[in-house]
Parts: C-alpha cells; structure tokens; sequence
C-alpha cells in the first residue's frame, strides 16, 4: 500500500499544486476585474488601481496563481504567495483577533501555509518546470533539478 501512496505522490502534489493555484488567481482576477463576484464585500466591485496593499495583492494572487497553477516557477511563485498571505494575515487580520477563525483570516493562513508546502515540494508531476527541465536535460543543458550534478 505505502508503495502505491508513494508512486502516486508526483501526481497528487500536482493536482494540489493546480486547485490552489486555480483558486489563488480567481481571488486575484475578481479583484481586479470585478469577475465571479468582484471584491469580497462588494457588488462586483474592483481594487483600485495602485492602492496598498489591496491592489498588489491581487496582482501577486493572479500572477502568482496562474505560475502555480501552470507549474512554471512554482518554487519562487509560491514563496511570494505565501510571503504575501503572511503579510496579509499579520497585518490586516490578526488586528482584529489572535485566531484566524476569530478575525477572518483562514483563508489567509491556509493560503499561506499551502503555498509554503510548495516551495519545498516543488510542482510534482503535471506542471510546466518538470517539462522544461527534461527538455533541457535531455538537449544536453543542465542536469534534471533532483539528480547531482556531474562532477569530474
């Protein structure tokens, strides 16, 4: 069984790295452009353009998210997503109150929390930087990201 579980682990991160980076870049497309709901609070309103932190959030949820989503820089894209959700936590929630389900921050810390996994899991199996390093690799570039490095 555990064999199986581990066999099957590449894919299911890969699955997890699409649904929440799919959900990061719809939190950032409705607020920037009013889509699916707009701006949480109001009726389909948008972040003005250039406001902080509001408006660079969004821009990092979008852009952030369709590079998780897509699997491309997944390390990088996600560390600053979860900085991002970090700040967003620390800074306009926890205010409020200590616990997220106090001060409305869950889906701050769980964001947060998610994306962190990813920085160190890397896009498992499905995602764009998986293809570009085995093309790389095998037109003679550099080596496969989990395998050392030549050494004369």
């Amino acid at each position: 069984m555990s064999a199986r579980l581990n066999s099957a682990q590449p894919y299911v991160i890969g699955l997890f790295r699409i649904v929440i980076g799919l959900l990061f870049a719809v939190h950032g497309a409705a607020s920037l452009f009013g889509v699916l709901g707009g701006v949480a609070g109001t009726d389909g309103g948008t972040v003005d353009a250039g406001t902080w932190p509001g408006w660079y959030a969004a821009v990092i949820q979008l852009g952030g998210g369709a590079l998780v989503l897509l699997g491309l820089g997944t390390r990088a894209a996600a560390l600053i997503a979860s900085g991002s959700m970090a700040y967003a936590y620390f800074n306009v929630h926890q205010e409020a109150a200590l616990w997220p389900i106090q001060n409305g921050g869950e889906l701050s810390a769980l964001f947060c929390w998610a994306f962190f996994l990813l920085v160190f899991t890397g896009s498992g199996a499905l995602g764009l930087d998986g293809l570009l390093v085995r093309r790389a690799s095998a037109e003679g570039g550099r080596p496969a990201a989990d395998q050392e490095p030549a050494t004369a």
